[in-house]
């Protein structure tokens, strides 16, 4: 006897157009609405903080909030408020466990040491996924996940800045039309850390936990520490960055970032969104060679301010490239063709043989005029959630799904590893290994605690 079909099955059959006849919406019972059965249902994981807006944003998409899970009900207050009906759950897997077919997507929005172990276990079970930046902490890591999710053939997402807004695809044409001539150098720039970096070494006081908050499950596959809550009004530390947005917290809410064992610091945050134009843009994907330059670095923390160099082969219709990141305050030398201008806090400049480009504006007036009617030959599309619903219901991936995701992510990787070991990096991407450096390629592979490993996930 064949086991009836379940909802995802009849879902994904309907927007693959296996039928020709669409049931009306009155005969569902609905009153003009999307009926529940064309709605894809969400649940989300790590709400309490960049996954409140985020949510929001998948919402006003189209997916469905059913289940949520989070790890501290005071952060995450402001989210079961807004989906008061969603089943609430601590544990990311009670969550794949008990829903089962009642959810079809998985939003993952937890600090970044957590990233592999919840997308592993969703995409195992089937799910759709979409995963905030960067998509792991580690090489390994996403390998691993990039295996997972051609195998589970479910569509994913990364939260990365769109390449293909209007002015990512404006840009792209731009490029295309030779409007600044070859593009041989890139340079990219955050003004974060906007969370404490720099620390010698882990706070050497204690703090009681919040019965609220579950530490142990927030650690996941870190190794233990204690909890440690604010930085006393004494230490400096939080005004060593930029800013601090997550206040005097030592590790949570939010400021996990600056840590080595939880985040990927300033790059690896900021990366992904300024490095996912360029790489489509110009067709990168493994540099030749990476080196750092940058303040101060302790085993446990990341610099406050770091400058990254990553030389890039030939490719295709392109020559040999370098880009170069810059953070922490940090910023390119001023065009001439901005004269007394200041470089905004955030941008990436395109050098090319005949120009430059600020973002999508050409610097030169003469060429910006001459390449103003570039017709416009790139898709468009809705943005990040958009996207992930389109490829949720069958139609075109999305356009940061988890292949396109992985060079991305481990150009913030390979930075960081030339950051942490202050020597250049020579990555085998096919063979995953660092021949130059042992001391970067024994951190691709970092160890697991608590019980977690990567195969049991």
């Amino acid at each position: 006897m064949k086991r009836p079909w379940t909802r995802r099955q009849v879902l994904q059959t309907l927007t693959a157009g296996a039928f020709c006849t669409l049931v009306p919406r009155n005969v569902l019972g609905g009153t003009g609405t999307t009926p529940p059965s064309e709605k894809i249902t969400l649940g989300g994981i790590g709400v309490g903080g960049i996954g409140h807006p985020q949510l929001k944003q998948a919402t006003a998409a189209g997916f469905q909030v059913v289940a949520l899970c989070d790890i501290d009900d005071r952060h995450a207050d402001k989210v079961y408020k807004t989906y008061p009906e969603a089943r609430r759950y601590r544990d990311f897997r009670e969550l794949l466990d008990n829903e089962g077919d009642r959810v079809d997507a998985i939003y993952c929005g937890t600090p970044d040491h957590t990233h592999a172990i919840i997308t592993l276990a969703a995409l195992k079970a089937k799910k759709h996924v979409c995963c905030v930046k960067p998509l792991t902490r580690t090489i390994e890591e996403c390998r691993k996940v990039a295996q997972a999710a051609a195998e589970a053939k479910t569509a994913t997402q990364v939260t990365m800045q769109s390449n293909t807004s209007e002015e990512a695809c404006r840009i792209i044409e731009l490029i295309e039309a030779g409007a600044i001539g070859s593009v041989r150098e890139v340079h990219a720039w955050s003004a974060r850390p906007v969370w404490p970096q720099g620390m010698p070494a882990y706070p050497s006081f204690t703090s009681e936990v919040p019965k609220e908050f579950d530490w142990e499950a927030w650690l996941g596959p870190a190794e233990k520490r204690p909890f440690a809550d604010k930085w006393p009004a004494e230490s400096p530390i939080p005004e060593m960055a930029c800013a601090t947005w997550g206040g005097r917290a030592v590790y949570h809410p939010f400021n996990f970032r600056g840590w080595t064992a939880f985040g990927t610091g300033s790059l690896g945050d900021m990366g992904c969104h300024r490095a996912n134009l360029p790489y489509k843009a110009l067709k990168l994907k493994y540099p030749t060679r990476v080196t750092a330059s940058n303040t101060r670095t302790y085993a446990v923390s990341f610099p406050l301010a770091c400058m990254v160099t990553y030389d890039y082969p030939a490719r295709e219709s392109f020559e040999e490239l370098r880009l170069v990141w810059y953070d922490g305050g940090l910023k390119p030398p001023v065009p001439k063709g901005m004269g007394s201008q200041s470089l905004p806090a955030e941008g990436v400049l395109y050098v090319g043989t005949e120009g430059v480009m600020l973002n999508s504006q050409i610097l030169d007036e003469e060429r910006a005029r001459k390449f103003a009617d570039v017709p416009k030959t790139v898709q468009r599309r809705g943005g990040i959630f958009p996207e992930w619903l389109e490829a949720c219901r069958g139609g075109q991936k999305a356009s940061c799904d988890f292949e396109w995701a992985v060079p991305v992510t481990e150009f913030v990787l390979l930075g960081n590893l030339a950051i942490q070991t202050g020597k250049a990096v020579e990555f085998d991407a096919e063979n995953l290994r660092i021949g130059n450096n042992p001391e970067a390629d024994a951190l691709i592979r970092q160890p697991y605690h608590n019980g977690w490993t990567l195969e049991s996930c």
